[in-house]
């Protein structure tokens, strides 16, 4: 076949119809913070079996969750936490018949990226002030 011939495929059409709006971020982000919980768990068990290890196994999972990296994962791990319980909320209001017009599910969807992201820095201001990070 000469190239001539050769067409390239078309692109689904959704590419151009759809444009991105704020409840669409929020329920992709939902899903997202559901993921970084399901892997968070996996950061829960590991802190288990460092304590069941002895005091050697814990002080390095404490070293390795007290660096900085070890921080900004449990930032993220906490700012999921709390989006994805003010996500949950939005679908139980949803589900009630409520905030489902366009105004309302927008503002919603802020009102979860708003409680995140206020909720974790509290929880993060209140653990570096008691000492406990």
């Amino acid at each position: 076949m000469s190239e001539a011939r050769i067409r390239e495929r078309p692109t689904s059409p959704h590419l151009t119809v759809w444009r991105w709006h704020i409840t669409m971020a929020a329920s992709i982000l939902h899903r997202v913070t559901g993921v970084g919980l399901y892997l968070g768990a996996l950061i829960v068990a590991a802190w288990a079996v460092a304590l069941a290890s002895g005091p050697e196994a814990y002080a390095d999972f404490r070293g390795l969750i007290g660096s900085p990296l070890g921080k900004l994962v449990l930032f993220g791990m906490t700012l999921s936490f709390f989006y994805h319980l003010a996500s949950g909320v939005r679908h139980a209001v949803w589900d009630l018949g409520y905030g489902l017009k366009v105004r309302s599910a927008n503002a919603l969807a802020m009102a979860s990226f708003a409680f995140a992201i206020a909720a974790s820095l509290a929880v993060w201001v209140i653990a570096f002030v008691t000492g406990v990070l």
